[in-house]
């Protein structure tokens, strides 16, 4: 799929077909997040690739929005230090969200569908996934083909129209 392609089929999936997603294309997918952008080049993400069926359905627990993780395929789990301060907690959300989407986009160029979700429950989330106490589990993605419709550019988005946020020069 063509980069502008992927970026019009990108949509959060969060049903999935019971298909494996394969271990190259989970190598993928978090290298596109290892190559986002990141402050200063601080890099102080750590991914974990989780595909253990028994992992699931205790990781779908540890937020409301996460209930999808259950019946993924794959999940990866984006893991950063327990941030020192408000400014430092703000740059790795914001360096985890560049991520976020590099893996939606690599993803969606396969045809895999992704679904994020954010954990509450930080030392069940560390307690399923072995993550050090001084480390949080910051979210969770959903990974796999989508059980509704291939992912394919979307025509008509439900997105706010162009001219109402795009503003030129001033407000």
């Amino acid at each position: 799929m063509e980069t502008w392609d992927a970026i019009r089929a990108r949509r959060n999936v969060r049903s999935y077909r019971p298909d494996p997603v394969s271990d190259a294309d989970l190598d993928r997918i978090v290298e596109a997040a290892r190559r986002a952008p990141s402050a200063s080049n601080r890099q102080h993400w750590d991914f974990v690739i989780v595909t253990a069926r028994d992992q699931f359905a205790e990781l779908s627990t540890v937020w409301q929005g996460a209930r999808h993780i259950a019946d993924a395929p794959a999940a990866i789990a984006m893991v950063v230090p327990q941030p020192p301060d408000e400014r430092n907690s703000q740059i790795d959300q914001y360096d985890l969200g560049q991520a976020t989407y590099a893996m939606a986009l690599a993803a969606a160029d396969l045809g895999i569908g992704t679904g994020h979700s954010s954990v509450s429950e930080q030392a069940k989330a560390r307690g399923i996934l072995g993550v050090p106490d001084d480390h949080l589990v910051a979210y969770l993605l959903g990974v796999g083909y989508p059980s509704d419709r291939p992912l394919r550019p979307i025509a008509k988005p439900n997105r706010r129209p162009f001219d109402e946020v795009v503003h030129r020069g001033t407000w």
